[in-house]
């Protein structure tokens, strides 16, 4: 009887510590979704290539509908204005963050602003 009591403690101990590991990693990452002066394919394909090799970044979808991104993130590695920064660093604006200008001057032609109208 002692026995049974001990391996039922035991696997109880191991479901409270499982189900606070979860909850702990779910808190460590964040999603976030802004909008982006992405224009067509090749802006989705730069965008998600360069931020999918990003240390921390656990998914990256640019919406081609909206030009909007979704960026899941660790909060341990980023927030909110270094995936900005990111972006913007790629050539692109990113919310309020503008695009670093040498690089969206190095865009192919079709990626850089204005290209589209």
């Amino acid at each position: 009887m002692k026995t049974k009591l001990q391996f039922t403690l035991v696997v109880i101990s191991i479901m409270v510590t499982s189900m606070f590991t979860s909850i702990a990693n779910a808190q460590s990452s964040k999603t976030i979704t802004f909008h982006t002066s992405a224009q067509c394919g090749m802006c989705k394909e730069t965008i998600e290539g360069a931020m999918n090799f990003e240390r921390g970044i656990q998914f990256v979808e640019l919406n081609m509908e909206n030009m909007f991104l979704t960026v899941k993130y660790r909060t341990k590695v980023h927030n909110e204005a270094s995936i900005k920064k990111l972006v913007a660093e790629l050539g692109y604006s990113a919310g309020d963050v503008k695009a670093n200008e040498k690089a969206m001057n190095e865009l192919p032609k079709c990626c850089q602003p204005g290209a589209h109208l």
